[in-house]
């Protein structure tokens, strides 16, 4: 074989590659205008009138992770199974954004932190790697750290909205995230960047608890809590 032949015969696997990514960018632009969908639902949330609507904004957001699901399902039909991880870089983003979406639904739903399996079903996809499209945990640690933030932020706005308890659940929620965080040795240096703004979500809270307390509001919603 000439060397002529030869590059041509490369370029005939290069062109294939080129088809696959494209394949996916296309897919993985459809998961982004969903979670965009997602988004603007939850955002409603931090206004004053949006606290009355947390339950069916959570219900029109598990609506919309139909959509999500079906989404993936195309988007597995995209790549040999097999690489995974050679094309991960394309979905990576968009997949810790929808594991903060339906991180933060399951908190507005129950105040408790979802796990990775759970965060599995809502997106059709799996945990464990040899089962195929799957959720590294890096992802989902990633989600958890950006619900963080939309966190301290919804605490702000309660405040804003007269709801003086809210801020007191998620400091005690964000404190037991930390220290969760804190036993892990995150050697991923993304991810270690990432946990570094936690500590700012965390002093961002108590700020607005010790504002409260201050103020005497907080010793009032506590009050209204235990009757």
């Amino acid at each position: 074989m000439s060397v002529t032949e030869m590059f041509g015969y490369i370029q005939g696997f290069l062109d294939v590659d080129q088809e696959i990514r494209e394949d996916i960018r296309k897919v993985v632009q459809t998961l982004e205008q969903t979670a965009r969908e997602i988004l603007t639902v939850l955002q409603s949330v931090h206004q004053p009138s949006g606290f009355k609507e947390i339950p069916s904004k959570c219900v029109r957001s598990r609506d919309l992770f139909c959509k999500v699901r079906a989404q993936i399902a195309d988007l597995k039909t995209k790549f040999p199974s097999e690489q995974y991880y050679r094309f991960h870089e394309h979905w990576r983003f968009v997949l810790q954004r929808l594991v903060f979406l339906a991180a933060f639904v399951v908190y507005l739903e129950t105040e408790a932190l979802v796990t990775r399996e759970d965060v599995a079903k809502i997106l059709g996809i799996e945990v464990v790697r040899e089962k195929g499209f799957h959720m590294d945990i890096e992802d989902y640690l990633a989600g958890v750290l950006i619900m963080a933030s939309e966190l301290s932020r919804l605490a702000v706005n309660s405040v804003t909205a007269g709801d003086y308890d809210r801020p007191l659940r998620i400091s005690n929620f964000i404190n037991e995230l930390d220290s969760g965080f804190r036993l892990l040795n995150l050697k991923n240096d993304s991810l270690r960047k990432r946990y570094d703004g936690l500590k700012y979500d965390v002093k961002k809270i108590e700020e607005v608890v010790y504002d409260l307390s201050i103020r005497g509001l907080a010793k009032e919603a506590e009050s209204v809590g235990s009757k």
